[in-house]
């Protein structure tokens, strides 16, 4: 079982544990913007390597694969092996990818790199979002949940904006940006080492490798509208990964990488902002406020494309994101709430395992149906998933058991 630092050791007014906290922040950061960096090049790599709409998908597939292998078998790694090495480790992983992907000329090649990715992305989702929270300071109290649930957004955010900058006017479009992610990996290896460690470790690693998932009792009750939440915005995030690059073709009728990324991060961009609203609200109501705003941008996001608008595709995005945020940080906040330290990787595992699902069932079953559907009826689909969850989350939606209120 694993067990805390002593407490002098974890005192939030050690200087060892704000550098563990910023290390943690940064190296999730970090594992999002490598994530993100290839969406840019996806219509690169259709002009030049042919590759269609199906193929694309299933690299978004691979990559959610590799993620939730990641999360089934290694969610638990760094309650053993210490949440710092881990976290190393993670970096090392996601470097790897990235350097696979620095001379792509198959498919195979770029779902490999992905897959990669995925596995790094997998073993940050447990390890580094438990880390966030370890380290965090006392006040305000949403700081960890908000700091963890939002850190991949503002990586994915980053990620796709200064992957397309770079593949529009750097020089090397196909190879720069990952040089750059290699670069920014291994510096944040190097200051995840600087931070003070949070667990002890404990034996077992092998043990702890057997694939389960496992979450508190006490949070099994949160569990129903955690599903919905995560299932239907992940799904959404997967759907502008995998036709985004489609949607700047036929709606703005160019292949701007710069362009495609700036959409694509209208919708994960927002995500921050709304976070801290969701701070606000009791979780219950959090999830629901969250999911009616989601919903709201899902129903633009729709007809936006109906229409053929790029304002209103934009704005709804804007939205739709928004609301994702306010739902998933009130959702976490929730889940995490009287959490001891030896809980935390698994709750994190276990949750985005969830996420991670939410998003690659629907892009594998989207990705063979974009053979004989278009991007508009599949955006449609995926409306009436939103539709399904909202209706999901105002009737399930409830409060930690310490707390009352709707």
């Amino acid at each position: 079982m694993v067990r805390p630092v002593a407490p002098h050791d974890a005192d939030s007014r050690s200087p060892h544990l704000r550098v563990a906290f910023g290390a943690a922040m940064l190296g999730l950061v970090a594992t999002f913007v490598a994530t993100a960096s290839p969406i840019p090049l996806y219509n690169t790599y259709r002009a030049e390597q042919g590759f269609t709409n199906a193929d694309i998908s299933l690299t978004v597939v691979g990559y959610f694969a590799g993620t939730i292998v990641s999360l089934l078998v290694l969610s638990r790694l760094s309650n053993h092996l210490g949440r710092r090495p881990t976290a190393i480790v993670t970096m090392l992983v996601l470097a790897a990818g990235a350097a696979v992907l620095l001379d792509v000329r198959s498919i195979a090649v770029l779902v490999i790199g992905r897959m990669l990715m995925g596995v790094g992305a997998g073993l940050a989702s447990s390890c580094l979002t438990a880390y966030i929270v370890d380290a965090a300071p006392a006040t305000p109290h949403w700081i960890g949940a908000v700091a963890s649930s939002q850190a991949p957004n503002l990586g994915l955010t980053l990620g796709a904006i200064g992957s397309g900058a770079l593949v529009q006017y750097g020089p090397w479009p196909r190879t720069l940006v990952y040089v750059l992610v290699i670069v920014l990996l291994l510096a944040s290896a190097v200051v995840l080492a600087l931070g003070a460690e949070t667990v002890r470790r404990a034996p077992g690693v092998v043990r702890s490798l057997r694939p389960r998932v496992h979450l508190p009792a006490r949070t099994w009750h949160l569990l129903p509208a955690a599903a919905a939440i995560m299932f239907s915005t992940w799904a959404t995030g997967a759907f502008y990964q995998a036709f985004v690059p489609a949607l700047v073709i036929d709606q703005l009728h160019t292949r701007s990488s710069l362009v495609m990324g700036l959409v694509f991060s209208a919708f994960i961009a927002p995500n921050v902002l709304g976070a801290p609203v969701g701070g606000r609200f009791s979780p219950a109501t959090g999830e629901r406020v969250g999911m009616a705003v989601f919903l709201l941008g899902m129903a633009g996001i729709v007809t936006g494309l109906a229409i053929g608008s790029l304002l209103v595709f934009v704005l709804a995005s804007v939205v739709a994101g928004a609301g994702q945020g306010i739902a998933v940080s009130a959702m976490v906040r929730g889940i995490l709430h009287g959490s001891a330290v030896e809980d935390r990787g698994a709750i994190f595992g276990g949750v985005y395992l969830l996420s991670y699902l939410g998003a690659a069932i629907p892009s594998f079953i989207s990705g063979q149906l974009s053979r004989t559907f278009t991007t508009f009826e599949l955006a449609c689909g995926y409306g009436v998933l939103a539709l399904v969850a909202t209706v999901l989350v105002a009737v399930l939606a409830r409060n930690p058991l310490r707390l009352t209120g709707p």
